[in-house]
């Protein structure tokens, strides 16, 4: 846990300002049953009214003492565990943003999102009550075991053997629940997922009536979740009863052997009263630490749950020595040998692929499903880098590049638009914060999306929801062009961007996008042959492997892969008329 330990530095002064309240909490409440025991000794049974007045103010005036104390400790646990949980957070969240598509397949992105919410409130909970009461129950449970031995050395065993009750109680609990907590915290995952399943796959599930089978996937899952927070649950719950009657049988056997002692004048009356105020603050004082022991081990699973993903470090990094481009470039992409495998994968994914992009071409590429097409684009911004050979932007290594400066020379147009919460205007600027209305108009017109945002109700302020559900799957990914084009990089990356178009939407697109980024290098992944047969160089992918090279008609007649794609798509008098 060191790993999370470094969060806690900026509050070390704090905490030591808490353990000095605390202190003083535990000293006042240890003190109490001193002036208790003076008033009924001194006081009531000699019948001395300034005693009971004297003592009793005394008593009072502590009382609001630790009260303020209590107040100060209660304040200064939750700034800290908030503190700390806001830190430890932000350190997540900022981790995750360096993930690499290697480290998110490793993780769930509902798993992800419960170490982010659950896990780090079961942190903040835990810490503000190990601050306040951990901290509070070995202070007062040695105090009162001191004072009560020297009010009574010879009831010293009765405390002792409440005592050793509860520790048996507290290790039983710790062997029979704490494995528990690890499955709780998996079948929240395991929730989460569902629920996030369910909710972004709601129109197929009911396209296919399979809200029945959904629902009984949750209900087991939901059930066996409430089983075992039940069982948890009953199972802590003993220690209330199982404590107050231990309390309860040691209070007694205060007062049994008390009486002989005071019939024996060797105990005062007051004394004994104190002493059975210092045996319910021991049995008290243990009790909180039995409850930490609890508590404490499920927020350790929730901190080993946080701590992989810290722990967790990028594959994909900039180099030590980076290499830095000019602020203006050329855009030529070359692939020189490029094979790339999945982790864990038996087969690659692309063999040996070689091309160049160059500026003021468009570069397309098509093939079969699952042939590699959307790897490759991917490659180029480095979402997951090489398993060997390389990619050079203008001649330079992609891996010597700091990634900040190569996505700043890359718009990437992805196959699922990927809309933000907020507005039509701040969704195109997103990649470009300081375009002004008039690039982000002209983004648009160019993107196809100029005519259905002047028909919005506020235009460019009109709100955007979350992942962009208020609008059509073709106007997102209008829209999703239009941001990178604001941006006016160097290079384009379109994976397969125009396939919730319409032919005549499409068509003009890349008629506007031939005219406004002609010196740009453009790299379109596209199903569709209508979409890239005017590319100037035409990529087949077969299997991971280039199959075919060239332009429309010059493929049509070469490669076999691509004419089966072509005649697939195209009518035969079209056929005809491209050869």
């Amino acid at each position: 846990m060191r790993q999370l330990a470094k969060y806690f530095k900026p509050y070390i002064f704090m905490l030591i300002i808490l353990i000095f309240f605390v202190w003083g909490q535990a000293y006042v409440n240890l003190s109490l049953p001193d002036y208790m025991s003076k008033i009924i000794t001194n006081g009531i049974v000699k019948k001395d009214l300034a005693a009971v007045w004297s003592n009793g103010i005394s008593m009072l005036l502590l009382t609001l003492l630790g009260g303020l104390f209590t107040i100060i400790v209660g304040f200064l646990a939750a700034r800290i565990s908030a503190g700390y949980t806001h830190r430890l957070r932000g350190a997540v969240f900022k981790k995750v943003e360096g993930f690499s598509l290697n480290e998110f397949n490793s993780f769930s992105s509902s798993s992800l999102i419960t170490r982010s919410t659950n896990d780090m409130q079961q942190i903040q909970n835990v810490m503000a009550m190990v601050l306040r009461m951990a901290l509070l129950g070995p202070f007062m449970g040695i105090g009162a075991i001191i004072k009560a031995y020297q009010l009574a050395p010879s009831m010293t065993w009765i405390m002792i053997g409440a005592i050793g009750v509860m520790v048996a109680l507290i290790i039983m609990l710790f062997l029979v629940v704490i494995p528990k907590f690890t499955v709780i915290q998996q079948l929240v995952d395991k929730l989460s997922l569902q629920t996030r399943e369910m909710l972004t796959g709601v129109r197929v599930i009911r396209a296919y009536n399979n809200d029945e089978t959904q629902q009984e996937k949750f209900d087991k899952t939901n059930l066996q979740s409430v089983k075992l927070n039940i069982f948890v649950n009953r199972i802590m719950t003993l220690m209330q009863p199982v404590m107050t009657l231990v309390m309860g049988l040691a209070s007694l056997g205060v007062v049994w052997v008390g009486a002989y002692l005071i019939n024996d004048g060797s105990l005062q009356v007051g004394s004994l009263f104190a002493l059975m105020q210092y045996v319910m603050q021991t049995i008290f004082a243990f009790l909180m630490i039995s409850m930490m022991f609890i508590m404490v081990p499920r927020a350790a699973v929730s901190g080993r749950r946080i701590n992989e993903v810290l722990a967790t470090e990028p594959t994909i990094v900039d180099s030590k020595y980076p290499t830095r481009l000019p602020e203006k470039i050329n855009g030529i992409i070359e692939f020189n040998k490029v094979n790339f495998e999945y982790v864990g994968s038996e087969q690659p994914v692309l063999s040996s692929v070689s091309f160049t992009a160059l500026p003021g071409q468009t570069t397309a590429i098509i093939g079969g499903t699952g042939s590699g097409k959307s790897t490759i684009l991917n490659l180029i911004p480095r979402l997951y880098d090489v398993s060997s050979g390389s990619i050079t932007v203008d001649g330079v290594d992609i891996r010597n590049l700091p990634q900040i400066e190569l996505h700043s020379h890359i718009g990437y147009i992805p196959q699922k638009a990927s809309l933000f919460s907020g507005t039509v205007g701040t969704n195109i600027a997103y990649g470009s914060p300081d375009a002004d209305d008039s690039d982000l108009y002209q983004a648009a017109d160019t993107a196809q999306a100029k005519d259905f945002i002047n028909k919005l109700p506020d235009k460019m302020d009109n709100p955007i929801s979350q992942a962009g559900s208020n609008i059509s799957g073709g106007q997102k990914q209008r829209l999703s062009i239009a941001r990178a084009l604001a941006k006016k990089p160097e290079i384009y990356l379109f994976d397969d961007s125009f396939s919730a178009l319409d032919y005549k939407t499409d068509s003009t697109l890349r008629k506007a996008l031939a005219d406004k980024i002609s010196q740009a290098t453009l790299i379109i992944v596209a199903q569709r042959i209508s979409t890239i047969m005017h590319a100037d160089k035409i990529i087949v992918l077969d299997e991971g492997k280039i199959v075919g090279m060239g332009t429309h008609r010059g493929l049509l007649k070469s490669s076999s892969v691509y004419r089966e794609i072509a005649e697939s798509q195209l009518s035969a008098l079209e056929l005809q008329g491209e050869n």
